[in-house]
């Protein structure tokens, strides 16, 4: 099972003013709405819809994830259109969206994830090492290190909707 080991930053502002300088320079922007299908603990089961909005392909996701904090077990792949549409249809929950901008900060690949259905901006940076990530000293605009709080994972985030729209989760 592959790892995924990152950072997550709760980011105060849109960092427009960086991009208009080229301090950051957007490689991607990506329209995501998740569902997840599973939770238990600290395991995961998730779809993705992954929309481009500019050249309106779409690819779809299946996830699981095992772990907390800033490594995690990971492991997903692509699924077709009509299983996508069919398990989220089966549980009747409301996706998670969310726009995500990948960019590049110098060296450092950055994903910001700009929530549709809260006000809230976080800023992901991957890494290929636990050292890498603990060493890893982020400017003052990346904002609160968020990367073990859970009361801000994607996975709470979504459950707090489900509960609000009267839908069990």
């Amino acid at each position: 099972m592959a790892i995924e080991i990152e950072r997550k930053y709760l980011l105060d502002a849109y960092p427009n003013t960086l991009i208009q300088e080229g301090i950051i320079k957007v490689e991607k922007e990506q329209l995501i709405e998740q569902t997840y299908l599973a939770l238990d603990g600290d395991q995961e089961l998730r779809v993705r819809k992954i929309t481009d909005p500019h050249s309106g392909l779409v690819e779809y996701t299946h996830t699981f994830k095992k772990g907390w904090g800033i490594a995690r077990e990971e492991v997903e792949f692509t699924i077709s259109e009509g299983l996508y549409d069919q398990v989220v249809k089966a549980h009747g929950a409301i996706p998670l969206t969310k726009r995500r901008v990948t960019a590049r900060w110098g060296d450092t690949v950055i994903e910001i994830d700009d929530y549709a259905q809260i006000d809230m901006l976080v800023l992901e940076v991957e890494f290929s090492s636990i050292e890498a990530a603990d060493s890893f000293v982020p400017p003052v605009w990346f904002g609160q290190d968020i990367s073990t709080d859970k009361q801000y994972s994607n996975k709470k985030v979504w459950r707090d909707l489900q509960t609000q729209a009267g839908n069990e989760a």
